[in-house]
C-alpha cells in the first residue's frame, strides 16, 4: 500500500494525505455480515458522557468481523472496513459461508486461509503458538483459549514468539511489552496489513469531523473556573502544575492500571522497553 498526496488546490488539500485503495477489490460489503452501528457519542449505558470529543461522523456499518474462524476457506475478496485500520479479508468456506478476518499484508485473491491445530506455516494461517516456530511474526492473538482474537490487530501491527516453557510462550508485543499466553492459545502469521496507515495526514479539522472526532481545547486556554490548567495573568503561559484532567486527576505519565490479576503474566513492562 502507498500513500496518495494530492496538489495543494486548497489550504487543507496542502499536506492532506490519503490510503490508496488499489489493494481493495470490491465496494460492497457482505449483507449478511453487517450490522447497524448505534452512535453513542462516547457516553456509557447512563447517559453520560466518559469519552469527551466523540460525536457526529460518517454514518457506517460494522462489519462483524470472525476473531475465532475455524477450518479452511479461500480468499474472495479484500475490503474496506470503516471501522477499523486494517482491512478485512472475505473468506468463503467449502460450505458456502461467509466470514470476515482480519487481511494480514500480502493477502491476495484466491489464496487458500487454514485456521487449525496443525497446518503450513504462511502468512494468514492460524494456528495455537504451541506449533508455531519461534521467532515468527504473529498478529491476532488470543488470551484465553477458545476466546478469540483480543491483541496486536492494528494496522501494519506484529507481534513476535520469543520463547515457549512450559505452558505458557512468550510474546513481545508492538509496545515493546513482553507477556506470558498460554501455548494453547491461537494467533495468526505475519503482520497486519495496510501498514502505511500511520503515516497519513488528515490535513483539515473537516477530515476529523468525517471521522466523529470532535474539537479539544487546552486547558491551559480556559479560564480558572473551567480547568485546573485555567487562569492566570498576561499572555501565554506554561502549566503552574503536573498535567492534570479538567476535574483534578493527574494524566500524561500517571499510571491508572488495576489489573493486578495479570500483572503476573507480564515478563517486561512497555516502559522499561522504552528507556533502552
Amino acid at each position: 500500500m502507498a500513500i496518495k498526496q494530492y496538489n495543494p488546490t486548497t489550504p487543507g488539500r496542502r499536506g492532506m494525505s490519503s490510503q490508496d485503495f488499489d489493494v481493495i477489490t470490491t465496494k460492497k460489503p457482505v449483507r449478511s455480515l453487517i450490522v447497524t452501528k448505534k452512535r453513542g457519542s462516547g457516553r456509557n449505558n447512563q447517559g453520560r458522557i466518559t469519552t469527551r470529543h466523540k460525536g457526529g461522523g460518517a454514518r457506517k456499518f460494522y462489519r462483524l468481523v470472525n476473531f475465532n474462524f475455524q477450518g479452511e476457506a479461500t480468499i474472495e475478496h479484500i475490503e474496506y472496513d470503516p471501522n477499523r485500520s486494517a482491512r478485512i479479508a472475505r473468506l468463503k468456506d467449502s460450505s458456502g459461508a461467509y466470514h470476515y478476518v482480519l487481511a494480514a499484508s500480502g493477502m491476495t485473491i484466491g489464496q487458500k486461509v487454514v485456521s487449525a491445530e496443525e497446518t503450513a506455516i504462511e502468512s494468514g494461517n492460524r494456528l495455537p503458538l504451541k506449533n508455531i516456530p519461534v521467532g515468527s511474526s504473529i498478529h491476532a492473538i488470543e488470551l484465553q483459549p477458545g476466546r478469540g482474537a483480543q491483541m496486536v490487530r492494528s494496522a501494519g501491527n506484529s507481534a513476535q514468539l520469543m520463547a515457549k516453557e512450559g505452558e505458557y510462550a512468550q510474546v513481545k508485543l508492538p509496545s515493546g511489552e513482553v507477556r506470558k499466553v498460554s501455548i494453547e492459545c491461537t494467533a495468526t502469521l505475519g503482520v497486519v496489513g495496510n501498514e502505511q496507515h500511520q503515516n497519513v495526514k488528515i490535513g483539515k479539522a473537516g477530515r476529523n469531523r468525517h471521522l466523529g472526532k470532535r474539537p479539544s481545547v487546552r486547558g491551559v486556554v480556559m479560564n480558572a473556573v473551567d480547568h485546573p490548567h485555567g487562569g492566570g495573568d498576561g499572555g501565554r503561559h506554561r502549566m503552574a502544575k503536573a498535567p492534570r484532567t479538567p476535574w483534578g486527576q493527574k494524566t500524561l505519565g500517571f499510571k491508572t492500571r488495576r489489573r493486578k490479576s495479570t500483572n503476573n503474566m507480564i515478563v517486561r513492562t512497555r516502559h522499561a522497553a522504552k528507556r533502552k
